[in-house]
Formats: C-alpha cells, sequence, structure tokens
C-alpha cells in the first residue's frame, strides 16, 4: 500500500496512514534537498528522528549525510534458528538461559572489563584512515559483545513451526556515535563555510563525495557497520554456548544477519546513488531479512520483493507510537506487565522506567506488516518466550 504526498521537488511515498505530524515535516526538509534523487520513502514504522524520520529512506546524487544514518551506524538484526522444539523445553531451562546470558553478555551501558580478542574485530581495514576508530579501538575492544540499551533486546523465540530461535537486536555501541557526531560536526562547519541553501535547523548536514570528508566518513561508517556485525555475531556465539549447556544435543543454523542505518551506493532507476536507510531494511528480491516486533508481539523473517518503488527497502520493525517519556507517563505498570504475564513470556517490564520499552509504546505489528504486503512476504513467525532488554 503507498500513499504520495508531492513536494516542491520531489514526492514523498508512504506505507502508512497517519503519520506524525513532525516525521512528515523532516520528510519534506528531505524532499527538498537539491541533491535528492527520485522520491523520499517512508516504511510503516515510521516515526520522529534526528534530522531524518526513523523508518524514511533517502537516496542522494553523490552526498553523503551523516544524520540520515544515524548514531548507531550499523545497527541491525541477527536470528538463528535451532533444531530443538519448545514443547520440550521448560520454563526452568529458560531462565537458567536467560540467566547464563546475562553472565556473559553486559547490557545497558555496561561493558566488559578486559578487552577482547583482536580477531573478533572487524578485518581488512587500515586503522590508519580511520581517525575516529583508531582513537576509540582501545575502548571498542570492551564493547564488542555487548548488547547496549534502549530498544536492544536479546529473545528467546517459537516459531510457528514450533522450533526454538534466537533474536539478538543491536549496533555499533559507543564507537557509532562517536564517528556519528564528529562527522556531523565537521558537515555542520563545512556547510556554514559553503553559505549551504540547506536549512541548519533541519540537522541534515551533507558531506558531497568532491571532499576528503565524506570518504573519510564513508570508511569509518562502513567499518562501524562490521563493528556491530561482529558485536551481533559474538553475542550470538556466547548465547549459543549457554543454550547448548542448558539443553541436548542443539544444533544451529547459519546466522541472518541484515542492518537497518546505513548508507551505501547502490543502482536505482538506472542511477547509482546514496542510498540512506535510516531504520529501514534492505529488501531486495528475495534477500532474507528481520522485522521485529515489541516485547510480547510476535517478529517476522521476510523475504524481500524487491519493489523499486521503496529503493527495495522495508520496515526495521514496529516502530514507536508512543515517545520514551509519553510511555513512562502515561502507560499502566501493572497493565503492561500482565499482558505479558499472561502470554506467559519472561519479560523486562520491573518498574515504571520499563514502561519506554512495554508492547503498549510501539505500533501494531500485524497493522505494520499488512501496509508493506507489496515489499516483503513473511517467511517465518516467531512468538516470545523469553525477553532481555538492554
Amino acid at each position: 500500500m503507498q500513499k504520495v504526498i508531492l513536494t516542491e521537488k520531489i514526492p514523498i511515498k508512504m506505507w502508512l496512514d497517519e503519520p506524525e505530524e513532525s516525521s512528515i515535516i523532516q520528510a519534506r526538509n528531505l524532499a527538498n534537498l537539491p541533491f535528492a534523487f527520485k522520491q523520499v520513502c517512508l516504511m510503516p514504522d515510521t516515526h520522529q528522528g534526528y534530522g531524518m524520520p526513523i523508518g524514511g529512506i533517502l537516496a542522494t546524487h553523490d552526498v553523503i549525510i551523516p544524520n540520515a544514518v544515524g548514531v548507531d551506524i550499523g545497527c541491525g538484526m541477527c536470528a538463528v534458528k535451532t533444531n530443538i522444539k519448545t514443547e520440550f523445553v521448560t520454563k526452568e531451562q529458560i531462565k537458567q538461559i536467560m540467566n547464563g546470558i546475562r553472565e556473559l553478555i553486559p547490557l545497558g551501558f555496561d561493558r566488559h572489563k578486559e578487552r577482547q580478542d583482536e580477531s573478533l574485530m572487524p578485518q581488512n581495514f587500515n586503522l590508519d584512515e580511520l581517525y575516529v576508530v583508531k582513537n576509540q579501538y582501545l575502548a571498542a575492544l570492551k564493547q564488542i559483545g555487548t548488547l547496549g540499551g534502549g530498544n536492544h533486546f536479546i529473545e528467546l523465540q517459537r516459531c510457528n513451526e514450533g522450533y526454538l530461535w534466537i533474536m539478538i537486536h543491536s549496533g555499533s555501541r559507543n564507537l557509532g556515535k562517536q564517528v556519528a557526531d564528529y562527522y556531523n560536526r565537521i558537515a555542520k562547519r563545512l556547510n556554514e563555510l559553503w553559505f549551504s541553501a540547506v536549512n541548519p535547523k533541519a540537522d541534515l548536514a551533507f558531506l558531497p563525495f568532491k571532499t576528503d570528508e565524506a570518504y573519510a566518513y564513508y570508511k569509518e561508517m562502513r567499518y562501524c557497520t562490521g563493528f556491530a556485525l561482529a558485536n551481533r555475531k559474538l553475542m550470538m556465539e556466547r548465547i549459543r554456548q549457554v543454550v547448548s549447556t542448558v539443553l541436548q544435543s542443539v544444533e544451529y543454523e547459519p546466522v541472518i544477519n541484515i542492518a537497518h542505518n546505513y548508507a551505501a551506493w547502490e543502482e536505482h532507476f538506472g542511477e547509482k546513488v546514496v542510498v540512506h536507510r535510516k531504520g529501514a531494511t534492505s529488501a531486495k528480491l528475495e534477500e532474507t531479512g528481520i522485522i521485529p516486533g515489541s516485547q510480547g508481539t510476535k517478529s517476522y523473517i521476510v523475504e524481500g520483493l524487491g519493489n523499486p518503488e521503496s529503493f527495495m527497502s522495508c520496515s526495521h520493525g514496529a516502530g514507536r507510537a508512543l515517545s520514551r517519556s509519553a510511555a513512562i507517563k502515561t502507560l499502566d505498570l501493572e497493565t503492561e506487565k500482565r499482558k505479558l504475564d499472561e502470554l506467559g513470556i519472561i519479560h523486562s517490564v520491573r518498574s515504571e522506567s520499563d514502561l519506554d520499552e512495554a508492547s503498549s509504546a510501539y505500533k501494531d505489528i500485524s497493522q505494520v506488516m499488512a501496509f508493506q504486503t507489496d515489499l516483503v512476504k513473511i517467511k517465518v513467525e516467531l512468538s516470545p518466550l523469553a525477553v532481555i532488554k538492554g
């Protein structure tokens, strides 16, 4: 399902009803950029972000925008199917697994006390070309294999065929934020020097690929995307270790991985452009993707349909219906806990401060999926058994 808003320059194409006004204002800012290409796309999970809406896709001619990637560069999902039927797994065993995960994987702002092995870090990069990464490298050795906070999570899930799955949502930790902030500051300063026509209040400072700074950011962004993947892979390996100590004869299928905060050179509508996906997932023809729900709702393994109208993209999740502060102020703790308890989910809602990640803070994932039937098809439905939030 697709709707169109016309602007002074290129259209905004939306796969949702009644987006919040603030996200439409941000999308208009994107559409009126002098280097924006073809259209701006808003996925069904769209909501306001910094500069660019979360759930947005922007293609540009020879320009990259740090704020259109965001601070959690390379944030994404990975999932693994096991050969274990959940009907043979007890609640006590699930609790043992979750406790074991908490012992091995630091959550929130926590990190490892000791540096992890350098072989776990992204390879085939020249650190001397990566100013921010090089300065943050030793700190990042303690961040790899850690979950982070916010909406990042680890879930044990049951698929519609009854098998146990493991799913992780995490990103590049503080490394990505340092890179994003550093190059956004440079872009803002250069835009001022160039007397750029782009309104600085839009928070869309840009770097043309005619500049060394654009190439420098692109290299560091790619490293952060690799670091985010390495981070998820290490967590998944350690979760598998825990699962294998609790359950017998576990076998694991290959990891499914996909990022949703990055920019990449791609060809669309016959032109090579820089596609920025901020809280949006690539959905090329037959490409396997992951669309998580909220705490207590279904998640999906999907197959891309390669729809050119969305730059071959889809949503990255359910999307927020309430801001974090609004969720904490308006949602009822006992009601949210009861919802999850009645579903038999081992969850992370303990106090009012946890309400920012309650199910009711998010959009209805079934409606989100209904909006994008022309972008992806569902391959596997996953229901949560136990959730750890960052």
